[in-house]
């Protein structure tokens, strides 16, 4: 079942990418008492997550704060040393790296996405949300190859 607008996100263990290594956190923990931008990408450092998704929020997380954002978060399924990497490479510390290195967030929100063909194994579809208090209040989930409705631009129209 894929998650739905109205829903809560289910109880699942992530891995906070952090300057001193990874921190395992639990979904409800992190959502909890917040309203935050999440996306999640196929890839660290993979093409259109690293030339325009990843960019884009950090372009404007500035504008997303201001309309009540209190974090910005962006997953994919990889480990925390790859997602610390590439927020240190190409994002910022205004975005928070949540790894899902096996994969369990995208599985139990129903978003995953089979990248055998690339040799990628199985990944997290693109997607953005905005979870307030844990609660999902908007869900863009892009077509295959597409990205349009989970960029941050996309997400600012809506608010």
């Amino acid at each position: 079942m894929t998650i739905s607008v109205g829903d809560k996100l289910p109880e699942v263990t992530l891995v906070k990418a952090t300057p001193d290594g990874p921190q395992q956190i639990k979904s409800g923990e992190y959502f909890a008492g917040r309203k935050v931008a999440l996306f999640s990408v196929p890839g660290a450092f993979t093409p259109t997550c690293s030339a325009k998704h990843l960019p884009g929020y950090v372009d404007k997380a500035g504008d997303l704060k201001s309309k009540g954002i209190d974090d910005i978060a962006c997953t994919a399924v990889n480990d925390a040393f790859v997602m610390n990497a590439w927020n240190r490479s190409d994002g910022s510390e205004e975005i928070t790296m949540l790894a899902d290195g096996n994969g369990d967030f995208v599985e139990a929100i129903g978003l995953t996405t089979d990248s055998t063909a690339y040799g990628m194994g199985q990944r997290g579809q693109r997607f953005s949300m905005v979870v307030n208090d844990g609660t999902v209040e908007q869900l863009n989930v892009e077509a295959p190859g597409d990205f349009k409705v989970s960029s941050a631009e996309h997400m600012l129209g809506q608010m």
